[in-house]
């Protein structure tokens, strides 16, 4: 997706604002269809069925028929591509969208001229009984694209996104092998030594966002008053986002340029930060120190750094097996858990091999990459003769 600041006007976004209500309320009748379905009744509706039915209520809804009928088709389309990705087992089953959370709307089989330049930095876009919408033109748009998603985000902020095919970093060919080792402290530790940290709300914005909190918490639901509070948090929480997204495009891009190969541990980030509240039976234990752990982890951004990694540098990241990786120097290769004396330090109780314990981890899972790579190619582990010169013929196990 390559995405654009929108500036509708406020005529337009009243417009936009129903589409994205129709589309809203297009899907959420979908997910109630396929929610009543239960074994031996008959099968909920397909998506030729679904448009039949959009057809017959269009005409009994005159606000319905005032909408797009591009805009709800394509929504009863997305919805039956999500339930696709259910059945194939790579997403979970799409759930009900909610007004003020979910806003947005595709449109397809775009033509060339729908967008244009307007200025330098300027441009416009053909959305459905809209008309043209200005955008801000911060880079090309690729002429490949073919449909665009026009979203709001909580803030208030209108975005358009072209679909497009990400382009591919090109490896260095060096051969050179990095590991990263993910954590909270350090958002991404690099076996070079590297240590970067995503970046978050600055100290003074941190102050304002907890005084905003207070202020939400003394406020009368559903008043006037609220309804800024959320839009001034909103504006905040959107702000931390955009920083941690502008810092894993960046930081990702950066390693796939530098390095052939890139080692990351293999997490599965969705378990790591599932909710340790339990249920009435069996009640959690330490639910609210698990939570923080859980909002830290996702604030990390590590399961976004893993897939833009791999859309950029497709098959040259190689996921390996975290075990022990913290808990072996490597230097000698002792595994002992006390050798870990904090989060940073790392001194091995065999040999006294003292390192930052999250670069001791990275370095680990370099190792254990390159030793992957050169058992492929039938050579010797790392260090040996085989690797003293440039490893072009690289290759990947997994």
């Amino acid at each position: 997706m390559t995405r654009y600041r929108l500036q509708p006007t406020p005529a337009q976004e009243r417009t936009l604002l129903k589409h994205c209500e129709h589309a809203r309320f297009v899907w959420n009748l979908a997910c109630e269809q396929h929610a009543h379905w239960r074994p031996g009744r008959q099968p909920a509706p397909g998506f030729a069925e679904q448009c039949r039915q959009l057809t017959r209520a269009r005409m009994e809804f005159v606000w319905l028929r005032a909408g797009s009928v591009i805009v709800q088709q394509q929504a009863l389309k997305d919805f039956t591509q999500a339930m696709s990705n259910l059945f194939a087992g790579t997403h979970r089953r799409p759930t009900w969208r909610k007004a003020g959370r979910h806003e947005g709307f595709r449109i397809v089989a775009i033509k060339p001229d729908d967008v244009r330049r307007l200025s330098r930095r300027v441009g416009e876009v053909r959305v459905p009984k809209v008309g043209w919408v200005r955008f801000r033109w911060s880079r090309p748009v690729p002429d490949s694209a073919r449909s665009f998603r026009v979203t709001r985000d909580r803030a208030g902020r209108w975005h358009v996104a072209f679909a497009v095919v990400p382009a591919i970093v090109e490896a260095p060919g060096t051969g050179e092998v990095v590991g990263v080792d993910r954590g909270v402290a350090v958002t991404a530790a690099l076996s070079t030594g590297a240590l970067l940290t995503v970046p978050d709300l600055r100290d003074g914005e941190r102050s304002r966002l907890g005084r905003l909190l207070r202020r939400l918490s003394r406020a009368r639901p559903g008043s006037k008053r609220r309804a800024r509070i959320k839009a001034a948090i909103a504006r905040l929480s959107t702000r931390a986002r955009d920083r941690r997204k502008d810092w894993v495009e960046k930081t990702s891009t950066e390693l796939a340029r530098r390095f052939d190969v890139v080692a990351i541990e293999d997490l599965d980030v969705v378990a790591m930060t599932r909710s340790a509240r339990g249920t009435a039976e069996t009640p959690g234990r330490n639910v609210s120190q698990k939570t923080g752990l859980n909002r830290s982890i996702r604030a990390a951004c590590w399961g976004l750094l893993a897939q833009r990694l791999a859309h950029k540098a497709p098959g040259r990241v190689v996921k390996i097996n975290p075990r022990n990786t913290s808990r072996t120097c490597n230097a000698c290769k002792h595994v002992d858990r006390e050798s870990r004396k904090s989060q940073a330090l790392f001194l091995c109780t065999a040999c006294g091999h003292r390192a930052n314990a999250d670069v001791n981890a990275a370095c680990n899972i370099r190792d254990t990459a390159a030793g992957h790579a050169v058992a492929a190619r039938g050579g010797s582990p790392l260090g040996g003769p085989a690797n003293r010169e440039p490893r072009h013929d690289l290759l990947l196990t997994r």
